[in-house]
Protein backbone atom coordinates (compact mmCIF):
# COMPACT_ATOMS: atom_id res chain seq x y z
CA UNK A 1 0.00 0.00 0.00
CA UNK A 2 1.61 3.29 -1.04
CA UNK A 3 1.76 5.93 1.65
CA UNK A 4 0.12 9.30 0.90
CA UNK A 5 2.52 11.93 -0.42
CA UNK A 6 3.32 14.85 1.88
CA UNK A 7 2.36 18.39 0.78
CA UNK A 8 5.40 20.25 -0.61
CA UNK A 9 6.13 23.99 -0.63
CA UNK A 10 8.23 25.94 -3.16
CA UNK A 11 10.63 28.36 -1.40
CA UNK A 12 10.64 31.96 -2.70
CA UNK A 13 13.80 33.37 -4.28
CA UNK A 14 13.81 36.24 -1.77
CA UNK A 15 12.34 36.00 1.73
CA UNK A 16 9.37 38.18 2.42
CA UNK A 17 9.54 40.73 5.26
CA UNK A 18 7.38 38.51 7.44
CA UNK A 19 9.63 35.58 6.79
CA UNK A 20 12.76 37.58 7.57
CA UNK A 21 11.65 38.13 11.13
CA UNK A 22 10.27 34.61 11.59
CA UNK A 23 12.28 32.15 13.66
CA UNK A 24 14.49 29.77 11.74
CA UNK A 25 13.96 26.04 11.69
CA UNK A 26 16.69 23.46 12.12
CA UNK A 27 17.64 23.68 8.43
CA UNK A 28 17.78 27.45 8.38
CA UNK A 29 14.52 28.00 6.47
CA UNK A 30 11.87 30.29 8.01
CA UNK A 31 9.32 28.29 9.97
CA UNK A 32 5.91 28.36 8.39
CA UNK A 33 2.99 29.58 10.42
CA UNK A 34 0.52 26.83 11.05
CA UNK A 35 -2.32 29.29 11.18
CA UNK A 36 -1.39 30.87 7.82
CA UNK A 37 -0.78 27.65 5.95
CA UNK A 38 -3.88 26.27 4.28
CA UNK A 39 -4.98 22.77 5.20
CA UNK A 40 -4.14 20.23 2.51
CA UNK A 41 -7.09 18.87 0.59
CA UNK A 42 -8.19 15.43 1.62
CA UNK A 43 -8.87 13.09 -1.30
CA UNK A 44 -11.61 10.53 -1.01
CA UNK A 45 -10.38 6.96 -1.08
CA UNK A 46 -12.16 3.76 -2.08
CA UNK A 47 -13.24 1.29 0.57
CA UNK A 48 -10.44 -1.08 -0.31
CA UNK A 49 -7.13 0.46 -1.24
CA UNK A 50 -5.65 -0.64 -4.53
CA UNK A 51 -2.39 -2.45 -4.80
CA UNK A 52 0.50 -0.68 -6.54
CA UNK A 53 0.24 -0.67 -10.28
CA UNK A 54 3.59 -2.34 -10.75
CA UNK A 55 5.55 -4.91 -8.88
CA UNK A 56 4.42 -8.11 -7.29
CA UNK A 57 3.28 -8.98 -3.83
CA UNK A 58 6.52 -10.69 -2.98
CA UNK A 59 7.88 -8.21 -0.41
CA UNK A 60 6.38 -10.29 2.37
CA UNK A 61 9.17 -9.56 4.82
CA UNK A 62 8.52 -5.80 4.65
CA UNK A 63 4.79 -6.39 5.16
CA UNK A 64 5.64 -8.76 8.00
CA UNK A 65 7.78 -6.10 9.70
CA UNK A 66 5.22 -3.33 9.21
CA UNK A 67 2.42 -5.34 10.77
CA UNK A 68 4.57 -6.48 13.67
CA UNK A 69 6.00 -3.10 14.67
CA UNK A 70 3.22 -0.80 13.31
CA UNK A 71 5.66 2.00 12.49
CA UNK A 72 4.00 5.39 11.90
CA UNK A 73 4.59 7.03 8.54
CA UNK A 74 6.49 9.98 10.03
CA UNK A 75 8.79 7.83 12.16
CA UNK A 76 12.26 6.91 10.97
CA UNK A 77 12.40 3.10 10.90
CA UNK A 78 15.38 1.17 12.02
CA UNK A 79 17.61 -0.61 9.58
CA UNK A 80 15.81 -3.53 7.94
CA UNK A 81 17.03 -6.94 9.04
CA UNK A 82 19.25 -8.91 6.72
CA UNK A 83 17.22 -11.13 4.42
CA UNK A 84 18.48 -14.65 4.91
CA UNK A 85 19.04 -17.17 2.16
CA UNK A 86 16.35 -19.39 3.69
CA UNK A 87 13.86 -16.53 3.36
CA UNK A 88 14.77 -15.87 -0.28
CA UNK A 89 14.59 -19.55 -1.15
CA UNK A 90 11.21 -19.95 0.52
CA UNK A 91 9.90 -16.83 -1.22
CA UNK A 92 10.93 -18.22 -4.60
CA UNK A 93 9.66 -21.72 -3.81
CA UNK A 94 6.20 -20.59 -2.70
CA UNK A 95 5.83 -18.59 -5.90
CA UNK A 96 6.71 -21.68 -7.93
CA UNK A 97 4.23 -23.76 -5.93
CA UNK A 98 1.45 -21.24 -6.62
CA UNK A 99 2.34 -21.19 -10.30
CA UNK A 100 2.43 -24.99 -10.55
CA UNK A 101 -1.10 -25.12 -9.08
CA UNK A 102 -2.29 -24.08 -12.52
CA UNK A 103 -1.68 -27.61 -13.78
CA UNK A 104 -4.03 -29.51 -11.42
CA UNK A 105 -6.60 -26.73 -11.57
CA UNK A 106 -6.46 -26.79 -15.35
CA UNK A 107 -7.22 -30.51 -15.26
CA UNK A 108 -9.54 -30.25 -12.25
CA UNK A 109 -12.86 -30.35 -14.05
CA UNK A 110 -11.64 -32.33 -17.06
CA UNK A 111 -12.61 -35.81 -15.72
CA UNK A 112 -16.00 -34.49 -14.57
CA UNK A 113 -16.54 -32.78 -17.94
CA UNK A 114 -15.70 -35.99 -19.80
CA UNK A 115 -17.97 -38.03 -17.53
CA UNK A 116 -20.82 -35.55 -17.98
CA UNK A 117 -20.32 -35.62 -21.75
CA UNK A 118 -20.54 -39.40 -21.86
CA UNK A 119 -23.70 -39.38 -19.76
CA UNK A 120 -25.26 -36.74 -22.03
CA UNK A 121 -24.38 -38.71 -25.15
CA UNK A 122 -25.82 -41.89 -23.64
CA UNK A 123 -28.98 -40.04 -22.63
CA UNK A 124 -28.33 -40.65 -18.93
CA UNK A 125 -29.23 -37.16 -17.74
CA UNK A 126 -30.10 -38.32 -14.23
CA UNK A 127 -26.42 -39.07 -13.54
CA UNK A 128 -25.66 -35.34 -13.80
CA UNK A 129 -28.00 -34.70 -10.86
CA UNK A 130 -25.20 -36.02 -8.65
CA UNK A 131 -23.43 -32.70 -9.31
CA UNK A 132 -25.44 -29.98 -7.49
CA UNK A 133 -25.74 -26.83 -9.57
CA UNK A 134 -26.02 -24.70 -6.43
CA UNK A 135 -22.65 -25.92 -5.24
CA UNK A 136 -21.09 -25.31 -8.66
CA UNK A 137 -22.67 -21.84 -8.76
CA UNK A 138 -21.23 -20.85 -5.40
CA UNK A 139 -17.80 -22.07 -6.44
CA UNK A 140 -18.06 -20.18 -9.73
CA UNK A 141 -19.08 -16.89 -8.10
CA UNK A 142 -16.43 -17.35 -5.45
CA UNK A 143 -13.72 -17.88 -8.06
CA UNK A 144 -14.93 -14.85 -10.01
CA UNK A 145 -14.79 -12.58 -6.95
CA UNK A 146 -11.37 -13.97 -5.98
CA UNK A 147 -10.07 -12.99 -9.41
CA UNK A 148 -10.76 -9.37 -8.41
CA UNK A 149 -9.17 -9.88 -4.98
CA UNK A 150 -5.90 -11.32 -6.29
CA UNK A 151 -5.76 -8.90 -9.22
CA UNK A 152 -5.59 -6.00 -6.76
CA UNK A 153 -2.72 -7.74 -4.96
CA UNK A 154 -0.91 -8.44 -8.24
CA UNK A 155 -0.65 -12.14 -7.43
CA UNK A 156 -0.51 -13.19 -11.06
CA UNK A 157 -0.34 -16.92 -10.38
CA UNK A 158 -3.46 -16.79 -8.20
CA UNK A 159 -5.31 -14.70 -10.80
CA UNK A 160 -4.62 -17.32 -13.47
CA UNK A 161 -5.70 -20.12 -11.14
CA UNK A 162 -9.01 -18.45 -10.29
CA UNK A 163 -9.67 -17.57 -13.94
CA UNK A 164 -9.15 -21.18 -14.99
CA UNK A 165 -11.50 -22.17 -12.16
CA UNK A 166 -14.17 -19.82 -13.52
CA UNK A 167 -13.90 -21.17 -17.06
CA UNK A 168 -13.81 -24.86 -16.17
CA UNK A 169 -16.66 -24.57 -13.67
CA UNK A 170 -18.75 -22.68 -16.19
CA UNK A 171 -18.34 -25.56 -18.67
CA UNK A 172 -19.75 -27.94 -16.04
CA UNK A 173 -22.65 -25.56 -15.37
CA UNK A 174 -23.33 -25.47 -19.11
CA UNK A 175 -23.56 -29.27 -19.13
CA UNK A 176 -25.90 -29.19 -16.14
CA UNK A 177 -28.13 -26.73 -17.99
CA UNK A 178 -28.15 -29.02 -21.03
CA UNK A 179 -29.24 -31.89 -18.77
CA UNK A 180 -31.97 -29.62 -17.34
CA UNK A 181 -30.46 -30.06 -13.90
CA UNK A 182 -30.00 -26.29 -13.63
CA UNK A 183 -32.96 -23.98 -14.39
CA UNK A 184 -32.54 -22.00 -17.61
CA UNK A 185 -33.17 -18.48 -16.15
CA UNK A 186 -30.46 -19.02 -13.52
CA UNK A 187 -28.11 -20.22 -16.24
CA UNK A 188 -28.68 -17.10 -18.35
CA UNK A 189 -28.08 -14.79 -15.38
CA UNK A 190 -24.93 -16.71 -14.44
CA UNK A 191 -23.60 -16.44 -17.99
CA UNK A 192 -24.11 -12.67 -18.03
CA UNK A 193 -22.34 -12.17 -14.70
CA UNK A 194 -19.40 -14.40 -15.67
CA UNK A 195 -18.89 -12.65 -19.00
CA UNK A 196 -19.05 -9.16 -17.50
CA UNK A 197 -16.82 -10.11 -14.57
CA UNK A 198 -14.03 -11.56 -16.69
CA UNK A 199 -14.00 -8.55 -19.03
CA UNK A 200 -13.97 -6.01 -16.18
CA UNK A 201 -11.19 -7.83 -14.33
CA UNK A 202 -9.08 -8.01 -17.47
CA UNK A 203 -9.51 -4.30 -18.20
CA UNK A 204 -8.69 -3.41 -14.60
CA UNK A 205 -5.59 -5.62 -14.53
CA UNK A 206 -4.11 -3.93 -17.61
CA UNK A 207 -5.12 -0.47 -16.37
CA UNK A 208 -7.82 0.35 -18.92
CA UNK A 209 -10.79 0.46 -16.54
CA UNK A 210 -11.90 3.75 -14.93
CA UNK A 211 -11.70 3.83 -11.16
CA UNK A 212 -15.38 4.67 -10.78
CA UNK A 213 -16.45 1.66 -12.83
CA UNK A 214 -14.18 -0.62 -10.81
CA UNK A 215 -15.64 0.64 -7.53
CA UNK A 216 -19.11 -0.07 -8.88
CA UNK A 217 -18.01 -3.62 -9.70
CA UNK A 218 -16.65 -4.04 -6.17
CA UNK A 219 -19.94 -2.83 -4.73
CA UNK A 220 -21.80 -5.22 -7.01
CA UNK A 221 -19.69 -8.20 -5.89
CA UNK A 222 -20.18 -7.23 -2.25
CA UNK A 223 -23.96 -6.88 -2.52
CA UNK A 224 -24.28 -9.87 -4.87
CA UNK A 225 -22.14 -12.10 -2.68
CA UNK A 226 -24.01 -11.22 0.50
CA UNK A 227 -27.30 -11.85 -1.33
CA UNK A 228 -26.37 -15.13 -3.00
CA UNK A 229 -24.44 -16.72 -0.12
CA UNK A 230 -27.25 -16.93 2.50
CA UNK A 231 -29.80 -17.84 -0.20
CA UNK A 232 -27.63 -20.69 -1.49
CA UNK A 233 -26.94 -21.89 2.05
CA UNK A 234 -30.68 -21.95 2.76
CA UNK A 235 -31.57 -23.59 -0.55
CA UNK A 236 -29.04 -26.37 -0.01
CA UNK A 237 -31.13 -27.76 2.86
CA UNK A 238 -34.54 -27.22 1.22
CA UNK A 239 -35.44 -30.92 1.46
CA UNK A 240 -35.31 -30.47 5.24
CA UNK A 241 -36.38 -26.84 5.67
CA UNK A 242 -39.13 -24.99 3.74
CA UNK A 243 -38.21 -23.13 0.58
CA UNK A 244 -37.91 -19.37 1.00
CA UNK A 245 -36.23 -16.35 -0.60
CA UNK A 246 -36.24 -14.29 2.58
CA UNK A 247 -32.56 -14.99 3.46
CA UNK A 248 -31.37 -13.48 0.18
CA UNK A 249 -33.74 -10.52 0.38
CA UNK A 250 -32.87 -9.65 3.99
CA UNK A 251 -29.10 -10.01 3.62
CA UNK A 252 -29.11 -8.25 0.25
CA UNK A 253 -31.00 -5.28 1.68
CA UNK A 254 -28.56 -5.03 4.59
CA UNK A 255 -25.64 -5.20 2.15
CA UNK A 256 -27.05 -2.35 0.03
CA UNK A 257 -27.55 -0.21 3.13
CA UNK A 258 -24.04 -0.93 4.41
CA UNK A 259 -22.36 -0.11 1.08
CA UNK A 260 -24.41 3.09 0.67
CA UNK A 261 -23.56 4.30 4.18
CA UNK A 262 -19.88 3.55 3.62
CA UNK A 263 -19.82 5.49 0.34
CA UNK A 264 -21.56 8.47 1.94
CA UNK A 265 -19.09 8.50 4.84
CA UNK A 266 -21.68 7.62 7.47
CA UNK A 267 -19.59 4.82 8.98
CA UNK A 268 -16.51 4.96 11.15
CA UNK A 269 -13.09 4.11 9.77
CA UNK A 270 -13.33 0.61 11.20
CA UNK A 271 -16.81 0.14 9.76
CA UNK A 272 -15.67 1.30 6.32
CA UNK A 273 -12.76 -1.16 6.36
CA UNK A 274 -15.11 -3.92 7.43
CA UNK A 275 -17.50 -3.23 4.54
CA UNK A 276 -14.55 -3.08 2.16
CA UNK A 277 -13.33 -6.50 3.28
CA UNK A 278 -16.74 -8.13 2.83
CA UNK A 279 -16.20 -8.72 -0.89
CA UNK A 280 -13.11 -10.87 -0.42
CA UNK A 281 -14.45 -12.81 2.54
CA UNK A 282 -17.81 -13.37 0.84
CA UNK A 283 -15.96 -14.78 -2.17
CA UNK A 284 -14.05 -17.12 0.10
CA UNK A 285 -17.24 -18.26 1.85
CA UNK A 286 -18.93 -18.89 -1.50
CA UNK A 287 -15.97 -20.98 -2.54
CA UNK A 288 -15.98 -22.79 0.80
CA UNK A 289 -19.68 -23.64 0.54
CA UNK A 290 -19.19 -25.61 -2.68
CA UNK A 291 -17.92 -28.81 -0.97
CA UNK A 292 -20.58 -28.51 1.75
CA UNK A 293 -23.34 -28.61 -0.89
CA UNK A 294 -21.64 -31.56 -2.58
CA UNK A 295 -21.31 -33.55 0.67
CA UNK A 296 -24.95 -32.82 1.56
CA UNK A 297 -26.01 -34.17 -1.82
CA UNK A 298 -23.93 -37.27 -1.19
CA UNK A 299 -25.68 -37.72 2.14
CA UNK A 300 -29.18 -37.41 0.67
CA UNK A 301 -28.49 -39.58 -2.39
CA UNK A 302 -25.65 -42.04 -1.73
CA UNK A 303 -26.47 -43.94 -4.92
CA UNK A 304 -25.60 -40.91 -7.06
CA UNK A 305 -22.04 -40.84 -5.76
CA UNK A 306 -21.01 -42.94 -8.74
CA UNK A 307 -21.43 -39.79 -10.81
CA UNK A 308 -18.42 -38.24 -9.04
CA UNK A 309 -14.85 -38.54 -10.22
CA UNK A 310 -12.22 -39.45 -7.62
CA UNK A 311 -9.54 -38.00 -9.87
CA UNK A 312 -11.28 -34.59 -9.84
CA UNK A 313 -11.39 -34.61 -6.05
CA UNK A 314 -7.69 -35.52 -5.88
CA UNK A 315 -6.76 -32.74 -8.29
CA UNK A 316 -8.79 -30.26 -6.22
CA UNK A 317 -6.90 -31.26 -3.08
CA UNK A 318 -3.50 -31.04 -4.80
CA UNK A 319 -4.22 -27.67 -6.43
CA UNK A 320 -5.40 -26.03 -3.21
CA UNK A 321 -2.55 -27.61 -1.25
CA UNK A 322 -0.03 -26.02 -3.61
CA UNK A 323 -1.54 -22.60 -2.82
CA UNK A 324 -1.20 -23.01 0.95
CA UNK A 325 2.56 -22.22 1.20
CA UNK A 326 2.17 -18.90 -0.61
CA UNK A 327 -0.81 -17.87 1.50
CA UNK A 328 1.16 -18.64 4.66
CA UNK A 329 4.24 -16.82 3.38
CA UNK A 330 2.43 -13.52 2.69
CA UNK A 331 0.30 -13.95 5.85
CA UNK A 332 -3.00 -13.82 3.96
CA UNK A 333 -5.54 -15.36 6.33
CA UNK A 334 -8.39 -15.22 3.83
CA UNK A 335 -6.41 -17.05 1.15
CA UNK A 336 -5.18 -19.61 3.66
CA UNK A 337 -8.70 -20.22 5.00
CA UNK A 338 -10.13 -20.87 1.55
CA UNK A 339 -7.25 -23.13 0.52
CA UNK A 340 -7.16 -25.27 3.67
CA UNK A 341 -10.97 -25.58 3.65
CA UNK A 342 -10.95 -26.75 0.03
CA UNK A 343 -8.25 -29.29 0.83
CA UNK A 344 -10.15 -30.63 3.82
CA UNK A 345 -13.67 -30.79 2.30
CA UNK A 346 -13.62 -30.36 -1.47
CA UNK A 347 -10.74 -32.82 -1.82
CA UNK A 348 -10.23 -35.04 1.20
CA UNK A 349 -13.82 -34.81 2.48
CA UNK A 350 -15.40 -36.01 -0.75
CA UNK A 351 -12.77 -38.75 -1.03
CA UNK A 352 -13.78 -39.85 2.47
CA UNK A 353 -17.43 -40.03 1.34
CA UNK A 354 -16.43 -42.09 -1.69
CA UNK A 355 -14.35 -44.40 0.52
CA UNK A 356 -17.29 -44.93 2.86
CA UNK A 357 -19.44 -45.85 -0.15
CA UNK A 358 -16.75 -48.26 -1.42
CA UNK A 359 -16.10 -46.17 -4.54
CA UNK A 360 -12.33 -45.99 -3.92
CA UNK A 361 -9.87 -48.36 -2.29
CA UNK A 362 -8.54 -48.08 1.24
CA UNK A 363 -4.95 -47.73 0.00
CA UNK A 364 -5.89 -44.77 -2.20
CA UNK A 365 -7.69 -42.97 0.63
CA UNK A 366 -4.93 -43.56 3.21
CA UNK A 367 -2.25 -42.43 0.77
CA UNK A 368 -4.02 -39.12 0.11
CA UNK A 369 -4.58 -38.56 3.84
CA UNK A 370 -0.96 -39.21 4.74
CA UNK A 371 0.27 -37.04 1.86
CA UNK A 372 -1.87 -34.08 2.92
CA UNK A 373 -0.61 -34.23 6.51
CA UNK A 374 3.01 -34.40 5.34
CA UNK A 375 2.50 -31.37 3.09
CA UNK A 376 1.04 -29.25 5.89
CA UNK A 377 3.91 -30.19 8.17
CA UNK A 378 6.44 -29.29 5.50
CA UNK A 379 4.75 -25.93 4.85
CA UNK A 380 4.71 -24.70 8.45
CA UNK A 381 8.12 -26.14 9.23
CA UNK A 382 9.81 -24.46 6.27
CA UNK A 383 8.01 -21.14 6.87
CA UNK A 384 9.05 -21.18 10.52
CA UNK A 385 12.67 -21.59 9.47
CA UNK A 386 12.46 -18.85 6.83
CA UNK A 387 11.02 -16.23 9.21
CA UNK A 388 13.19 -17.27 12.14
CA UNK A 389 10.30 -18.17 14.42
CA UNK A 390 10.78 -20.49 17.35
CA UNK A 391 7.96 -22.90 16.46
CA UNK A 392 5.21 -23.44 13.86
CA UNK A 393 2.73 -22.17 16.44
CA UNK A 394 4.33 -18.72 16.16
CA UNK A 395 3.83 -18.84 12.40
CA UNK A 396 0.19 -19.83 12.85
CA UNK A 397 -0.32 -17.04 15.39
CA UNK A 398 1.13 -14.45 13.00
CA UNK A 399 -1.11 -15.76 10.23
CA UNK A 400 -4.26 -15.51 12.33
CA UNK A 401 -3.49 -12.28 14.15
CA UNK A 402 -1.99 -10.55 11.12
CA UNK A 403 1.31 -9.71 12.78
Amino acid sequence: MSSPSLPTARLPLRPSPAAATAPLSRRGAPARSLAASPAPAVALKPLVSKAPASGSYRSALLLHRRRRYALPETAVPEAAPMVTKEYQDWDSLTGKFAGSANVPFLLLQLPQIILNYRNLVDGNKTALYAVPWLGMLTGLLGNLALVSYFAKKRETEAVIVQTLGVISTYVVILQLAMAESMPFPQFVATSAVVGAGLVLNLLNYIGWLPETLWLLWEDFTTVGGLTVLPQVMWSTFVPVIPSSILPGIICGSLAVAAVAMARMGKLSEGGTKFVGSLSGWTATLLFMWMPVAQMWTNYLNPSNIEGLSAFSMLLSMIGNALMIPRSVFIRDLMWFTGSIWACALQGWGNLACMYCCNSISREFFLATTFGLLLWLGFTFGRDTEAFGNSSPMDTLKELICGK
